[in-house]
C-alpha cells in the first residue's frame, strides 16, 4: 500500500515541491516536471496515456503559485497563469526522484535481472501447450527467457506454422529478408550458411542488420539420427569474463566498428549492409548485445591499417572463450522441441552431420523483436499478478 502524504511545501522560492509521506521518508519534485506531467484532460490524453502538453509551451523555468494537500491521497498545485493541476500519492510515489525509487521503477518496467551461466546450464523447459493457453505458464516462459536468455518449449506438433502460432502468443513475428518464416535443412546453392551439413560456428544472427531480432524460435521438425547438435553460450558471461582477464580486448571489441554483409535472394532479393561492434555496451559499460557472426563478416574493413592485428587478437581471444567446454552448452533437438533464446545475448552454433539423398534435419526458424516480447510481458505481469 502506497503510504499517504503527511505534509507538502514548496522549496527554493517555488521551484520544487517536498512530499512528506506517513512513512517518514521524503520525495522532491521538481516543478518543471510536475508541470510537465499534468494529468488534466488539457494536458494529457487518458484513453492514449500520451501527452497533449505542447513542449514550446512549457515554462522550463516555472514556479507554483500555490501547492495544497487533499486529503493525504493527493495534492493540488496552482500555477502563475492559474492553471490547476493534481497528483495522486501513488502516481508520485512511484515517480519519487531517489536512486532507490528509480531501481524500483526500473526493475518493474525492464526486469533487468540476469542468470549467467556455462556449461552448467540447467535448460529451463516448459510444454508448448502450455503456454499456448495459460497465462502463468507464459508469464514464466518469458520472464525466464529475459533473466536466464534461453528456455526450450516442449511438445509442439513437429510441423510447420507452430511458430505462427507462438508468435500470436506473443504479438507478432519479426518479417526479414528470409521471410516470416524460414527453413534450416541442407538446401543446394545454399543462400545461407545454415542451409548446409557443415558445423555452425558460435553466431549471433543478423549482425548485419542495423537493428538486429532480439528473440530466435526454432522449431525441431525433424532431426538426423547422428550429428547435428546444437550447442549455445552466454555472450553475457563471456564478455564479462573478458572485460576482467583482458580489458584492453574488451575495449576493443566493445569501440571497433565491423562490417557485415549479405547479398542473396530469398524472401525477396536482398544487398544488406551494416556497421556494428562485436560487443554492444551501455553506459555503464556493461554488454546489451553481442553482434558476431563470422560468416556474414565482410572482408571489407573500414578501420585504420596499425589496428587490424590487435582487432584479430582481440576476437581470437573473445572466441577461444566461447568455444571453451566450461561455457559452451550442448544439447539435442528433438522432434517437437521449440528452443527460444535470446539473440542479442546467447550465441548458437551447431555439430556437422552427414548429407543425405532426402532431408535427414529440418528445423523451422523465427524472429521477433524484443520491443514486442516485453509489451507481452508487461501486459501479463499486471495480469498474472494483480497489479494496476
Amino acid at each position: 500500500m502506497t503510504p499517504g502524504i503527511q505534509k507538502v511545501e514548496a522549496l527554493d522560492t517555488g521551484h520544487f515541491i517536498r512530499v512528506e509521506w506517513e512513512d517518514g521518508s521524503e520525495s522532491c519534485y521538481p516543478c518543471v516536471w510536475l508541470r510537465d506531467n499534468c494529468q488534466c484532460p488539457h494536458c494529457f490524453l487518458r484513453s492514449a496515456g500520451a501527452r497533449k502538453l505542447v513542449f514550446k509551451d512549457l515554462d522550463v523555468n516555472i514556479v507554483v503559485k500555490e501547492v495544497t494537500l487533499a486529503d493525504r491521497k493527493k495534492i493540488s498545485i496552482t500555477w502563475p497563469d492559474e492553471h490547476a493541476s493534481e497528483y495522486e500519492a501513488e502516481w508520485l510515489k512511484k515517480r519519487c526522484f531517489s536512486e532507490e525509487a528509480r531501481a524500483e521503477m526500473q526493475e518493474d518496467l525492464f526486469l533487468p535481472e540476469r542468470h549467467y551461466w556455462g556449461s552448467d546450464l540447467q535448460l529451463p523447459k516448459i510444454p508448448f501447450e502450455e503456454v499456448m493457453c495459460d497465462d502463468e505458464s507464459t508469464y514464466k516462459w518469458l520472464c525466464t527467457l529475459k533473466k536466464v536468455g534461453i528456455v526450450l518449449l516442449t511438445g509442439a506438433a513437429p510441423r510447420q506454422g507452430e511458430l505462427v502460432k507462438l508468435g500470436h502468443r506473443i504479438g507478432f513475428l519479426r518479417l526479414t529478408f528470409y521471410g516470416p518464416t524460414w527453413q534450416v535443412q541442407d538446401k543446394a546453392d545454399a543462400n545461407n550458411v545454415a542451409y548446409t551439413t557443415g558445423k555452425l560456428c558460435f553466431h549471433t544472427d543478423y549482425p548485419v542488420l542495423q537493428h538486429p531480432p532480439g528473440v530466435q524460435f526454432l522449431h525441431c521438425i525433424k532431426q538426423t539420427a547422428a550429428g547435428g547438435e546444437s550447442e549455445v553460450v552466454d555472450g553475457f558471461h563471456i564478455s564479462n569474463k573478458l572485460k576482467t582477464q583482458n580489458p584492453q580486448a574488451y575495449q576493443i571489441l566493445s569501440s571497433t566498428p565491423v562490417d557485415y554483409t549479405d547479398v542473396g535472394v530469398d524472401y525477396c532479393d536482398f544487398a544488406v549492409q551494416c556497421k556494428q561492434r562485436i560487443i554492444d555496451v551501455d553506459s555503464r559499460d556493461q554488454a546489451v548485445r553481442i553482434n558476431y557472426n563470422n560468416a556474414t563478416r565482410d572482408t571489407v574493413f573500414d578501420i585504420p591499417v596499425e589496428k587490424v592485428r590487435p582487432f584479430y587478437a582481440a576476437l581470437k581471444e573473445f572466441d577461444d572463450l566461447l568455444n571453451s567446454t566450461e561455457h559452451k552448452f550442448t544439447y539435442k533437438l528433438k522432434p517437437g522441441d521449440i528452443v527460444t533464446f535470446d539473440n542479442w545475448r546467447v550465441l548458437h552454433g551447431r555439430q556437422s552431420y552427414e548429407p543425405g539423398s532426402e532431408v535427414t534435419r529440418h528445423l523451422e526458424g523465427a524472429y521477433a523483436d524484443w520491443d514486442v516480447v516485453m509489451s507481452r510481458l508487461r501486459l501479463l505481469r499486471k495480469r498474472v499478478l494483480n497489479r494496476d
